[in-house]
């Protein structure tokens, strides 16, 4: 059995975005190298959630070296700790991870 450590999580429906950014986190916090890619959707933070809610769980995925990106310029303007990378880019960057979680 091979020795996971890189795990990337694609989310690619609104409401699954606080829950696969927070799975990330808790892989972060397991001492593994984890991703979150938001794939042609838009966050939205669940129902008792905020803006800044989002961002705190982002800038918390930061400070534990993980990262997050999307392939809709929307996210990466709305929230500054997500990168934006075209869907060609992120796919390049998905195949460097062992385990790849579609959520």
């Amino acid at each position: 059995m091979h020795d996971i450590k890189r795990i990337a999580f694609l989310i690619n429906d609104p409401q699954d975005t606080w829950e696969g950014l927070r799975s990330t986190l808790g892989l972060l916090v397991e001492n593994m190298w984890a991703a979150a890619f938001f794939i042609d959707c838009e966050l939205a933070p669940p129902e008792g959630k905020s803006k800044e809610d989002f961002d705190e769980n982002l800038e918390m995925l930061l400070d534990l070296e993980g990262e997050a990106y999307s392939n809709v310029q929307a996210n990466a303007d709305s929230y500054e700790n997500i990168t934006y990378l075209p869907l060609e880019e992120m796919i390049a960057k998905i195949k460097t991870y062992q385990l790849v979680v579609p959520f």
